[in-house]
């Protein structure tokens, strides 16, 4: 039997609604410099890469200053949208009843994003479960995803192994960074990225609903 310690979550797109402002912002960055919009699906695609790689996708044609302009462009659109009285930016269903779970079975969590850190620690902060991690993982302290640098960095801080850690996204990117570090991987069908693509990124199991975690985390302690 193999014994679950910690499970480490994406952020957009698994653990909060935030499609709206990221193409919200995403559309403003590129009409300041007087470029065409990407299309929805194209941001969608990019959800979860750090802002420079997100943007030389989007742009590859760019050089780097037109990306750190986008980048500066996206950062001061999302802050101001986040700040509107009537933002708003959902956690999905069952989030918070899946928190207080592993808190009772004391598995740690913790949480690796594209985000920067000031943006993870505002929306952890904006529903109240920031103090639910022990451990937080941003793009903008490691190297991005799908490189396992995140992983690794939060099973280092929580004191455990691969064997021992779950990974939960919604993009391959997640899956493929949690498979690289050695651990457990399983998607979400809600989020940015199609069910089949996460299995053919190697997910060992894909959830359609938060209250299917709890299965998915008796599946992994029943491993040998």
């Amino acid at each position: 039997m193999t014994t679950l310690r910690l499970v480490i979550f994406d952020c957009d797109g698994t653990l909060v609604d935030s499609q709206r402002t990221i193409i919200g912002a995403m559309n403003s960055s590129f009409t300041q410099l007087g470029l065409p919009s990407p299309t929805d699906d194209a941001i969608r695609r990019v959800v979860g890469l750090s802002l420079h790689e997100s943007m030389v996708r989007l742009h590859p044609g760019g050089s780097d200053v037109e990306h750190q302009e986008l980048i500066a462009g996206y950062r001061s659109a999302f802050f101001e949208m986040r700040s509107a009285p009537d933002h708003e930016e959902p956690l999905y269903p069952g989030v918070v009843a899946v928190l207080d779970h592993i808190e009772q079975e004391g598995i740690l969590a913790g949480v690796a994003t594209g985000k920067s850190m000031r943006g993870l620690k505002a929306t952890l902060a904006r529903h109240a479960i920031h103090d639910r991690f022990i451990t937080l993982q941003t793009a903008d302290q490691n190297r991005g995803k799908p490189h396992p640098a995140m992983v690794q960095r939060a099973m280092e801080e929580a004191g455990v192994e691969p064997d021992n850690t779950m990974v939960v996204g919604d993009t391959t990117y997640d899956i493929e960074m949690g498979r690289a570090a050695g651990a457990y991987a399983v998607g979400v069908s809600w989020g940015y990225h199609p069910v089949d693509e996460l299995h053919t990124a190697g997910a060992h199991a894909v959830i359609n609903a938060f209250g299917e975690l709890n299965g998915a985390l008796a599946r992994f302690m029943a491993l040998e």
